[in-house]
């Protein structure tokens, strides 16, 4: 399918005009030269508004679009389940969580692992996420997205590829974090209106032409099995989404570790003016989690009626696109790529950050702020190259592959979120308690995985989870060391949130529940 020419020239402005913005609030004052604070932190400086802008434009890419439409093709609104329960997880890491991370002025997660443990932490965690950063998230984004490229506008998987990073290259690489933040709010406004059109248009079709409400209506009526919110264990996808474990269990620590420790998400916090603000863009961010749904999982729904026979779920996004009208076919598409272009810049930012702040300064760290900032656009360019090079061995074949990130990262998690929580709330943490529970993670899952093979991954992530906080507790116990020297002084962090914060969170959580109660 080709695209029109006003669609083609909407997208064409949308390009220049969003590298202009971006390289005009990048601008520095004569004489002034970027250092590290500037670039990795956008000089501590980011508003509520950009931050909750750029949590989500950073959350929603390729994986997230692509692959939970694709989900919701396959799977039905239960799918949902990641998104609503994410906006709740946003309030617990913001009032708990921030003002940790906060307070201890760091640039990085392995940087806080150091100062709560020891050298020896940090390093093992930046280099595993560094690989999990380039071989997992990088290759997922590039690899979706040029798939959507691909199916509307023709263009071959491998330029599509080399455009999403020479676009993302080109409005990030010289401003950095500030760059990606900023913009962020224009990517997440495209990204909803662009999301709510497809979303009205697919409902209009179903209803031939009689309002997205009566397709709504229609689309319940004809697939009431989509609409499961508690799969039962007679569904065929319950080992993805089992039952109600979903809303106890495992997800909670997916979620946890996703918005709490995963350095490409909470960077954007940790440039934050103060813990206020952070906390105000987090609450934002949380609103914006609950109409993820309507612009990611029911279009995917949706494809079901109006395009039934895809030769793979993840199509159904991007075949819906093609149904769309001139000109808001263009829109769409700008949206489409927004987010994929937000979520490229703000990974490889993440992936220069730990290089730079937490491998290389250490080698060599007697150099100039502007030799750091050098290094980490180098490491930039580096990652997308490699991820570009390796996206088709590693998800070509691949047929959910939000799924299989969720799968994946589950052999993870357990250990990082418990290495985490435990050195955040309980002093008597040792390093080596919290390094064999991050190590033990991986190993933990694949005995489960290999000889457990019926147990759904949500649920071997919740198992996980408790059995490396048991196997921290004991170490660390074992060691007879008392409270750790490097604790987290709990009395000393300032939990204390505004009314306002307050008030969203209460709302949050009701709309929430509403959700659940109304499709249960």
């Amino acid at each position: 399918m080709k695209l029109a020419s006003i669609d083609i020239t909407l997208f064409v402005v949308y390009v220049f005009a969003l590298i202009g913005i971006a390289w005009w609030v990048s601008r520095e004052k004569q004489g002034h030269q970027k250092d590290t604070n500037d670039y990795f932190l956008a000089g501590s400086s980011l508003p509520w508004w950009a931050i909750g802008a750029s949590l989500i434009a950073a959350n929603i890419s390729a994986e997230q679009i692509i692959g939970m439409s694709g989900s919701g093709y396959q799977l039905g609104l239960a799918i949902a389940s990641y998104e609503w329960m994410a906006a709740i997880t946003l309030l617990i890491v913001g009032k708990f969580f921030l003002p940790i991370f906060l307070k201890h002025k760091i640039y990085t997660m392995p940087q806080f692992l150091e100062q709560r443990y020891d050298h020896r932490v940090r390093k093992v965690m930046a280099i595993f996420w560094l690989g999990v950063y380039v071989f997992v998230n990088l290759t997922a984004v590039l690899w979706l997205g040029a798939l959507a490229i691909n199916t509307i506008a023709g263009v071959d998987m491998l330029y599509g590829m080399m455009f999403l990073g020479l676009f993302s290259l080109t409005y990030s690489l010289y401003g950095g974090l500030k760059a990606v933040a900023l913009t962020d709010i224009i990517q997440v406004v495209l990204l909803v209106v662009g999301g709510l059109f497809l979303s009205y248009t697919a409902l209009n079709l179903i209803s031939d032409g009689n309002g997205a409400i009566q397709g709504f209506v229609d689309l319940t009526n004809k697939l009431p099995e989509k609409f499961d919110m508690i799969l039962s264990k007679d569904n065929p996808h319950y080992m993805d989404l089992p039952g109600i474990s979903v809303l106890i269990g495992g997800m909670w620590i997916m979620n946890l570790s996703y918005w709490g420790f995963n350095q490409y998400i909470i960077q954007r916090t940790l440039a934050a003016k103060n813990v206020q603000e952070a906390q105000k863009g987090i609450a934002f961010a949380a609103f914006l989690k609950l109409l993820m749904p309507l612009i990611v999982v029911l279009p995917g729904i949706a494809a079901v009626l109006i395009v039934p026979d895809l030769a793979k779920p993840d199509q159904a996004y991007p075949s819906l696109m093609t149904l769309m009208p001139v000109g808001l076919k263009g829109i769409i598409f700008a949206a489409l790529v927004a987010a994929i272009v937000s979520s490229l810049a703000s990974m490889t930012n993440s992936v220069s950050t730990i290089f730079t702040m937490d491998l290389y300064k250490d080698k060599r760290p007697n150099e100039s702020q502007q030799h750091y900032v050098k290094v980490g656009r180098i490491v930039s360019l580096v990652a997308l190259i490699i991820a570009m090079v390796v996206a088709k061995p590693l998800l070509g074949n691949f047929d959910q592959a939000f799924q299989y990130i969720q799968e994946f990262t589950g052999f993870f998690t357990p250990g990082i979120c418990a290495l985490f929580v435990l050195g955040m709330f309980w002093k008597k943490t040792t390093a080596n308690g919290g390094l064999l529970a991050a190590l033990g993670s991986f190993l933990l899952s694949l005995i489960f995985w290999l000889f457990w093979p019926e147990l759904p991954f949500i649920d071997r992530v919740g198992l996980v989870f408790l059995l490396c906080i048991a196997l921290a507790v004991v170490v660390s116990l074992l060691e007879k060391k008392g409270i750790s020297k490097n604790a987290v002084d709990l009395n000393e962090v300032q939990f204390k949130t505004t009314s306002g914060f307050n008030v969203a969170s209460i709302a949050v959580v009701i709309l929430t529940a509403a959700f659940y109660i109304a499709w249960w």
